[in-house]
């Protein structure tokens, strides 16, 4: 089991990475601060007399402005293979009123940002409806249904990634490395230590010298403690095994 292009998207679009707003007819590229909310529409927060801001406002009596959100993946170490990279492509729509507090409340269930206290003064937040999604990964292109990247979730681990690959390498790595050998047998040699390079809700991305393996959970996880209950087996496979 691995993450499906609409949950990779979902969960690179979170709002835990950078991101490159490309206006319609504007120059740019911008940088911009977003999150997703529960639909997966993005939230975007930017001062209000900002570059951003005003290469959004809508011309030609439209309320809306055509944009694309370019984020691509931070992969945790230098050696960890990247997700890739997703196009959230829509039309912009700056909030006021009920909905802008309610997308306040949203943003901040994400990123409790300061500068939301400033919304809707020297702070504004607009929203970006999705019309289209587009996922990158080892130079293939692959068409996202925007139905499916908005019932997606993304990936609970991400935020700790990093995390928790670190305490393994610094507290586990021969129990993960004779978990590996045991499972992977003949493929595993004859390669040094093998290393996590990635973690997700389905399972880790190993590093064997120059090559990758993938190693599946029995079940995905949902949050840090459901991981450490299904690692305990493998970090202690001498208790497991009285």
């Amino acid at each position: 089991m691995q993450p499906s292009p609409a949950e990779v998207a979902r969960t690179l679009a979170a709002g835990h990475l950078p991101a490159t707003a490309h206006v319609a007819c504007r120059p740019g590229p911008f940088p911009v601060r977003h999150v997703a909310d529960d639909h997966g529409r993005m939230l975007l927060l930017s001062p209000a007399d900002g570059a951003l801001a005003t290469a959004l406002r809508p011309q030609d009596g439209t309320d809306d402005t055509a944009m694309v959100l370019d984020i691509a993946d931070v992969p945790p170490t230098a050696d960890s293979p990247s997700l890739g990279r997703v196009w959230v492509s829509g039309w912009a729509r700056r909030l006021s009123g009920d909905a802008e507090r309610e997308a306040a409340l949203d943003y901040a269930a994400v990123d409790a940002s300061g500068d939301l206290l400033d919304v809707g003064d020297g702070q504004v937040l607009h929203r970006l409806e999705v019309a289209e999604v587009r996922f990158e990964r080892h130079r293939t292109l692959i068409d996202v249904d925007p139905d499916e990247y908005a019932e997606a979730t993304p990936d609970p681990l991400r935020q700790i990634e990093f995390d928790l690959i670190a305490d393994l390498s610094d507290h586990h790595v021969a129990e993960m490395a004779a978990y590996v050998r045991r499972h992977l047998g003949p493929a595993a040699q004859p390669a040094g230590e093998p290393r996590v390079v990635r973690l997700d809700r389905y399972g880790f991305v190993v590093r064997l010298d120059d090559r990758l393996a993938r190693m599946a959970f029995p079940r995905p996880v949902t949050d840090r403690h459901d991981l450490a209950q299904l690692l305990h087996p493998v970090l202690c496979h001498s208790c497991s095994s009285r």
